[in-house]
Formats: C-alpha cells, structure tokens, sequence
C-alpha cells in the first residue's frame, strides 16, 4: 500500500512539474499559412470576360462561378446525393440578366478539353446544367469571339453605338 501512495506522489510531483515548465515557456506563433495571391483569371479568360462585359452592358457577367451557387436540388432527393456531383464545379463565365436570372453559362474549352478524364467532367457538368434548363456555350481559348459574335451566339440585338448626329 505504502507503494502505491509513493507512485502516485510521484506521479502528481512529475504532473505538477510538467504543468509548470509548460506555463513558463513564451507562447508559440502559430506558423503562417502557404497561400499567395494569383488571378483568379488566364490570360484567355481575362480577354473574354472584357469582351462579354463590352458586348452585354446591360447584363451581368460572373466569372468562375461554382455551379453550388447556380443549381438547386429539387425536393424530393437526396440533397448530399446530388451536391455532392457538382460541389467542386465551377461555370468560367455565367451571363445574368439584371435580375440575376440566368441567360446562359459560358465555357472556354482550351487544350486540356480534349483529355478523357475532362471531357467526362465537362459532359457531367453539361448534364446538371441542361437539368436545370441553363443554356451551356462552349468557345475554344483560341478562337475567342469578337462581340458580335458573342451577341450573335447569345441572340441579342447589336447595341447602337453610334453617336446620333447633333441637332
């Protein structure tokens, strides 16, 4: 018995010491994170978001949009079911009247499209967006539209640009 009550004087001693030691010692920083700062655009990406912005200025043009924040689970299924599909998914470019409702998702294809494993990503992504009556353009990073195409593609009228003659 004697033991025992030895052992666990000894025992509280070296917690009581520990707890000490620890109390003294300064506090640590915490390391700071590995993030820096990068466009959130390609160089492509950043020449047709101009030109969308140019061509449809009564419109709202979104970039990089995760398709979470553009399709809803229709009640009745499993809603982590369907999120899940689509969660790490982003639209490059999505044009919105100017009340936030959609016209259509814009999609700059560039070489990697053609690879197997994105081509399987692009028709998943496809499919959410036609279940949800979204209209989906693809255009290729090297034949990037001028804005009458784009106004062509998204069947808009031309915006009159010209100045009337003064009176």
């Amino acid at each position: 018995m004697l033991i025992v009550v030895v052992l666990v004087l000894v025992f509280l001693v070296l917690a009581a010491f520990a707890v000490a030691a620890k109390a003294r010692q300064a506090p640590r920083k915490e390391a700071p994170w590995p993030f820096y700062a990068k466009k959130p655009l390609s160089a492509p990406e950043q020449v047709l978001y101009f030109r969308l912005c140019k061509a449809l200025p009564d419109h709202i043009v979104l970039a990089q949009v995760g398709l979470s924040r553009l399709l809803g689970v229709r009640k009745g299924h499993d809603f982590n079911e369907w999120f899940n599909r689509i969660n790490r998914m982003s639209a490059d470019f999505v044009v919105c009247a100017k009340d936030a409702s959609i016209l259509a998702v814009i999609e700059l294809d560039d070489a990697t499209h053609a690879k197997a494993d994105r081509q399987a990503a692009d028709a998943k992504k496809d499919k959410a967006l036609t279940a949800a009556g979204i209209r989906i353009l693809r255009w290729q990073a090297k034949a990037l539209p001028d804005e009458g195409a784009i106004l062509k593609a998204l069947a808009m009228p031309a915006q009159d640009t010209t100045v009337p003659p003064a009176s």
